[in-house]
């Protein structure tokens, strides 16, 4: 691997971690960043999702102690068995949602108006949700019907789940829609924040495992660094990505990154129109 390619690998692996969990799409920055970068192709696509798992193992470590404490308490504490019962609860529709059409949306979907359009329409969603949130915590502080992940019902886990399969829809941002959900579904916004998080590990490591696999005879141990360094950037950027976004919502709403979303859907519609970017490529 020569200078210049990791050097593209390090900025897209950078790209992944910050974006992967901030209700942006994470999806739509890698393909702005890949055609600027030239780093584009059908490997370059296998990477893009591959590299998902540094900002995952970013998550584990951040939850160690509350993933240790599940997996051992499997046996023997219903707390455990519950919280990983929802984890799959909410994890299979987007599963089986993504099985059934994840090709036939990419083939349909995955233009710049339609990413454009779900770029602008999620930020739109974010700030109605915020301002009615913003209406509830004006009468009580406290509203929220869930405080912590521990309190989910598997109903509230099937919710949050449907919720996410809306990330299928290339721009809708996966993070997004679990955590936007978790708000309309009455969990506090630190609750759905971190049940985002914890629902992450299952759909991008399924992600990661299934476009190995799929991808097997077209990858060759020459890719391993590659493949490699992007993951270590990954982690690396999501970790303090993680860290900083549970310090930010402690005290901030996430009506910035409804502008943010809005005014990058504008940017996809301009770039595309012009031919400076190829979003579809």
């Amino acid at each position: 691997m020569d200078l210049l390619l990791a050097v593209k690998v390090i900025i897209m692996g950078i790209v992944e971690g910050l974006t992967e969990f901030l209700p942006i799409s994470s999806t739509g920055h890698l393909i702005l960043t890949g055609s600027l970068l030239n780093f584009t192709g059908e490997k370059q696509k296998v990477f893009e999702i591959v590299i998902q798992a540094g900002a995952i193992f970013a998550v584990c470590w951040e939850y160690r102690a509350k993933i240790a404490s599940v997996v051992g308490g499997l046996g023997n504490d219903p707390k455990a068995r519950k919280f990983a019962l929802n984890l799959i609860v909410a994890f299979l529709p987007a599963a089986v949602l993504g099985l059934l059409f994840s090709k036939k949306i990419k083939a349909v979907l995955f233009a710049p108006v339609p990413v454009a359009l779900a770029f602008i329409i999620g930020g739109v969603i974010i700030l109605l949700v915020e301002r009615r949130q913003a209406g509830a915590d004006a009468h009580d502080s406290s509203h929220a019907r869930i405080q912590t992940v521990d309190d989910m019902s598997l109903l509230d886990a099937l919710k949050i789940g449907l919720a996410q399969s809306l990330a299928l829809i290339p721009g809708t941002s996966r993070s997004g829609a679990t955590i936007i959900g978790g708000m309309l579904f009455g969990l506090s916004r630190k609750a759905a924040t971190e049940f985002s998080f914890f629902l992450a590990i299952p759909t991008l490591l399924g992600a990661t495992v299934y476009s190995l696999y799929k991808a097997r005879e077209d990858l060759s141990m020459a890719d391993l660094p590659m493949f490699s360094l992007g993951t270590v950037a990954a982690f690396i950027s999501a970790f303090f990505c993680v860290r900083w976004l549970l310090r930010y919502i402690s005290s901030h709403n996430f009506n910035v990154f409804a502008w943010y979303r809005i005014a990058f859907g504008i940017m996809i519609l301009i770039t595309a129109y012009t031919g400076v970017i190829t979003w579809a490529d």
